[in-house]
């Protein structure tokens, strides 16, 4: 390996429409993070959850395929 530092790759400028869509997924990423890191948070500061609380993943699966199924078709 090298012990010359990395160069940059050259940019190409996102039109407006384009950098509004990036910055919007990442607003939709950071706010998915931030959901975990409360969860995990949670579980440093108190535990694990009883099980006698969760929701068994059969249950969480087909409401979440229900979801799916009740969303407007996405072209990709």
């Amino acid at each position: 390996m090298s012990q010359e530092p990395a160069t940059a790759p050259d940019r190409q400028p996102l039109d407006e429409t384009a950098a509004e869509s990036v910055r919007r997924y990442a607003a939709d990423q950071r706010a998915r993070v931030d959901v975990l890191v409360s969860v995990l948070e949670d579980i440093a500061t108190n535990g694990y959850p009883s099980p006698e609380s969760g929701v068994p993943w059969e249950v969480a699966r087909d409401a979440h395929l229900a979801r799916l199924a009740d969303e407007q078709p996405r072209v990709a």
